[in-house]
């Protein structure tokens, strides 16, 4: 069967990001059709305005609905797409140009019913986006796993950059009400249904993430706070890295009380650890700023991961909570 692809974009209140979404995909480089589907969730500033401008240079198509979440919102725009092959991406994203070539052909070469792809900083990011991507990304955080891998073990695809056939979508009914780590909990459930899931690693997307320090730490915390919950869904979704957080910041304490009492070298090795994480920062992002932002990125999103993620298991884990009687901000109704 030959693919049609269908660009789902759900989208609340940002309609500046969708311009700059829609601008680049007018610049890919393929004459491969494909048509966007842009989906407002109930957004009190619309980008009705915006999609207009693109009519003549994009195949494109803009549904309003009340607000949902971004799953049901994704799960309502394959609904009303015309394609058979999705390709969902969050409003904060800039497409390289040869986006849409890349996956075509890999996709002739591998088929996939579901792909993910990584994020990378597009230079004009600022220095606050350019390193919160360090840290989500970089090999010496938890991020490695993300990015920049052709074969990554138990891949689970992301909804910022995810690729799934229609046939997929009708036999899954889509996204779950969770939020975050819906995408988590489709991509596992596709795979339980048969299907074949996996990494496109030249299919990267720029990522902006629209992040404040606070919305970062807000961000992470929920990470945390789904994991938990997302393993009891998924038993075999568990992986010994997604303790490293916690116990990176349960280490760091211990190491603190050892120092108190005059052994150091605990202590040290934290040291040696950050010391190490800057220098390749500053290499990575060539800017002494960025670098430092990126230290502190990471420390934000090891403590508020891992405190959250002790937190979720604590109650759903140990205790048997109902996770939406306990974390009822984490699920759409």
């Amino acid at each position: 069967m030959k693919r049609e692809y269908s660009f789902i974009i759900p989208v609340y209140n940002r309609p500046d990001e969708v311009d700059e979404l829609l601008a680049s995909m007018t610049a890919f480089e393929s004459d491969i059709p494909f048509e966007v589907c842009i989906i407002e969730d109930g957004s009190s500033q619309d980008c009705k305005e915006v999609v207009a401008l693109y009519a003549d240079r994009l195949n494109i198509s803009y549904h309003y609905k009340d607000n949902s979440g971004p799953g049901p919102s994704r799960n309502y725009g394959m609904n009303k797409a015309k394609g058979n092959y999705f390709i969902i991406l969050d409003s904060d994203v800039i497409m390289p140009a040869d986006y849409l070539s890349v996956v075509d052909k890999a996709l002739n070469e591998n088929y996939l019913d579901c792909f993910g792809g990584a994020d990378a900083a597009h230079e004009s990011f600022s220095d606050l986006q350019k390193a919160i991507n360090y840290s989500m990304t970089s090999l010496l955080t938890t991020g490695g796993i993300r990015g920049n891998k052709k074969a990554v073990q138990q891949f689970e695809p992301r909804s910022f950059n995810m690729g799934i056939s229609k046939e997929t979508f009708l036999a899954t009914e889509g996204f779950g009400k969770i939020h975050p780590g819906e995408d988590p909990d489709l991509s596992w459930r596709i795979k339980k249904a048969g299907f074949k899931t996996g990494f496109i690693a030249g299919a990267a997307v720029y990522h902006k993430r629209r992040i404040s320090w606070s919305k970062f730490k807000q961000q992470v915390t929920k990470f945390g706070l789904v994991r938990p919950i997302l393993n009891s869904w998924h038993p075999e979704s568990r992986k010994i890295t997604f303790w490293f957080p916690s116990l990176f910041v349960l280490g760091f304490v211990a190491s603190i009380v050892f120092a108190i009492v005059g052994v150091w070298w605990f202590l040290t090795l934290y040291g040696l650890y950050f010391s190490i994480l800057l220098i390749h920062a500053i290499m990575t992002t060539k800017s002494l700023k960025i670098g430092f932002m990126a230290l502190w990125a990471t420390v934000v999103q090891f403590y508020s991961y891992g405190t959250a993620f002790l937190k979720s298991n604590w109650y759903t884990g140990l205790l048997k909570k109902d996770p939406k009687a306990v974390f009822p901000h984490l699920f759409f109704k």
